[in-house]
């Protein structure tokens, strides 16, 4: 690892997740003397700062949405970025996301044949499952046709296919992909707490209440519904817990409508920096998502100990072992009783903060994902030049 090598990475419109991961690879590899070039629209840039973290950035409007012409645009665009000889070809090309991963494939060329000077290797990470419009399971109609046009062609063009969680893995080795593996999100350490139990508490107007904790975007994805419709059956228990939620996003009017109309033991707490100091308070962390790959809550969740109830979906069972309880996604009475068991047995939360911390300390950290993309990076390499 060293001054030369090359790495361009590419992204679409980015609301969190990918954005941050994409910043902590560069970060990484920058550290250790490798050019690093990124490739995205410019408000990636200015949301997590690719330049500050030792890349290069190049504006290349990729949206998180189909737009033919503007997508035609970015193909051609990347193709004069990405492709070239001697100094200006990039050892190799590292794409984020389905819609920027079918783009990034589309510029570079099929893998038919061995690699030219023109054409580095390409390696895609694929961070999320196709998620219906309006946030159910699955995908159907004309969003499934166009999200399986678009995983062929990543299958067939990409020298190496990264999933962030074993369904995703199987469903593109299902679709032909020709070497596919896990990526590693792991999420940031988190400071300490920066004040006592007692005064964030207070703070939070909680009393003797237990605490729940859900932090997620505000989004249809995050399962947020179904959190509100399990909250009417704990606001009948003798101390109602507080449900707290950190974040924000486009469903932030409505959720907070359904609180106000329907008397829900909710708080929304919008986007908030000291998530630390949440989990020193929650009794129990909730994560209701229709689908996750490897979640930054979860992670966190699981470094300081914290049980937690979570839906059977993508990555999380394989996250959370024995941290916490699992149920269906979208079965609102599941979660009611899954928390309820947590709250009225104190041993069982004991137990299952235990497993969670000694999970936590199993976790990979940012060093573990730089060390696993460079192995991939000559994997993939070898592969290409192997054809």
């Amino acid at each position: 690892m060293g001054n030369d090598l090359t790495v361009c990475y590419t992204l679409a419109t980015s609301a969190g997740g990918v954005g941050r991961h994409v910043r902590m690879l560069a970060a990484g590899l920058a550290a250790r003397g490798a050019r690093v070039r990124v490739y995205g629209p410019a408000a990636t840039e200015e949301a997590f700062g690719f330049t500050a973290a030792g890349a290069e950035f190049t504006a290349v409007e990729i949206a998180d949405r189909p737009r033919p012409s503007a997508d035609l645009a970015a193909v051609r665009r990347l193709r004069r970025l990405l492709t070239g000889r001697g100094a200006d070809r990039p050892s190799v090309v590292h794409a984020h996301g389905l819609r920027a991963g079918a783009l990034t494939s589309l510029a570079l060329g099929k893998r038919d044949g061995r690699l030219t000077d023109e054409r580095p290797p390409l390696v895609v990470t694929l961070h999320n499952a196709p998620v219906t419009p309006g946030g159910g399971p699955g995908a159907g109609g004309r969003f499934a046709a166009v999200y399986g046009v678009l995983e062929r062609v990543v299958a067939r063009r990409a020298d190496r296919v990264l999933g962030v969680s074993p369904d995703l893995v199987d469903r593109m080795r299902d679709r032909g992909a020709a070497s596919v593996g896990r990526a590693l999100v792991p999420a940031p350490e988190l400071p300490l707490p920066a004040h006592g139990v007692a005064a964030v508490r207070a703070g939070l107007g909680a009393g003797d209440r237990p605490i729940l904790l859900t932090v997620a975007r505000l989004a249809p994805q995050k399962g947020l519904g179904t959190l509100l419709d399990a909250s009417r059956t704990w606001a009948g228990r003798p101390v109602p817990p507080l449900v707290l939620i950190a974040g924000d996003g486009p469903l932030r009017a409505e959720l907070a409508a359904r609180v106000a109309d329907e008397g829900l033991p909710v708080r929304l707490l919008g986007d908030r920096s000291d998530v630390a100091d949440l989990l020193s308070v929650a009794d129990v962390v909730v994560v209701p998502s229709v689908w996750e790959g490897q979640p930054l809550i979860v992670q966190e969740a699981l470094r300081v100990g914290r049980p937690m109830v979570a839906t059977r979906v993508g990555g999380m069972p394989s996250m959370i072992g024995e941290g916490g309880l699992l149920v269906p996604a979208g079965d609102a009475a599941g979660l009611g009783h899954a928390v309820a068991e947590v709250l009225d047995d104190p041993e069982l939360a004991g137990l299952l903060g235990a497993k969670a911390l000694a999970r936590g300390l199993t976790l990979p950290g940012e060093d573990d994902a730089v060390d696993h993309v460079c192995g991939v990076y000559a994997d993939a390499a070898r592969v290409a030049s192997g054809r």
